[in-house]
């Protein structure tokens, strides 16, 4: 099969690229980096030529709901859109477990992504999935304030973005199955506790200091919202498990 991946450079991008290939298939990657702009669609044509199926793990940095409401709604409608030009049968969308529950900040334009999708004129499969065992450097990276580092009071159930990959491929391959069984980590976690593991397995030193975020939007990270529902698919591979590897 012939699989384009819109966002085939980011965190779980890669792995997906890297599963379509190992699977014996063709991977078209759809990012800045390859000529294609998806929020202007500007190349998606080309790109998609021949293609099977399309996997959409694209993603943006804001926590504005009209920003990413502006991001994923462009990105959706320009894909379904040249992917009915080209003959595309199934389109693919990573989106994340609770989100209706939470529909703030970055969460506002997933849950559009999905409505879009849903009411789309492509066959469509949608799998929610709880936050990466990489969101904790990238909170690392994204809340420095000098030597102190700021992390959201959080509950989360960290997945491995490779088992993500694996499980967006399978389905892709597959017949379209609209939205499918929920997938998150083994474990459930405190977001501070993963932020620190990651910084000492990083060698990283300073403050790590959780803050509540007020609101819905932090009542929602608190609480549970985005922890995975009895009978979700379960991954194998836990947050220390993969940070000894890193």
């Amino acid at each position: 099969m012939k699989i384009a991946v819109a966002g085939g450079t980011g965190t779980v991008g890669r792995h997906v690229v890297d599963v379509v290939r190992e699977r014996g298939h063709h991977a078209v990657i759809l990012s800045r980096s390859t000529g294609v702009d998806l929020v202007t669609g500007t190349g998606l044509a080309d790109a998609l030529a021949g293609v099977d199926a399309v996997i959409d793990v694209s993603s943006t940095q804001t926590m504005s709901d009209a920003e990413s409401r502006a991001f994923f709604g462009a990105v959706t409608r320009h894909l379904l859109e040249a992917e009915v030009a080209a003959g595309v049968r199934h389109h693919v969308a990573l989106s994340i477990v609770g989100v209706d529950l939470a529909p703030y900040g970055y969460y506002a334009g997933k849950v559009l992504q999905e409505q879009v999708v849903v009411r789309g004129p492509v066959p469509w499969t949608i799998l929610r999935a709880t936050q990466f065992h990489e969101f904790g450097s990238q909170l690392l990276e994204r809340m420095r304030f000098g030597p102190v580092v700021v992390v959201p009071r959080m509950t989360s159930q960290p997945v491995a973005a490779r088992e993500v990959a694996e499980r967006l491929v399978e389905l892709a391959t597959a017949a379209p199955a609209g939205r499918v069984r929920d997938f998150a980590g083994p474990r459930v976690e405190r977001m501070v506790d993963v932020v620190r593991r990651s910084a000492a397995a990083a060698g990283v030193r300073g403050l790590i200091v959780e803050v509540p975020i007020p609101g819905a939007y932090g009542k929602a990270v608190r609480d549970g919202t985005l922890l995975a529902r009895p009978g979700a698919d379960v991954g194998r591979r836990t947050f220390d498990e993969w940070v000894a590897t890193v």
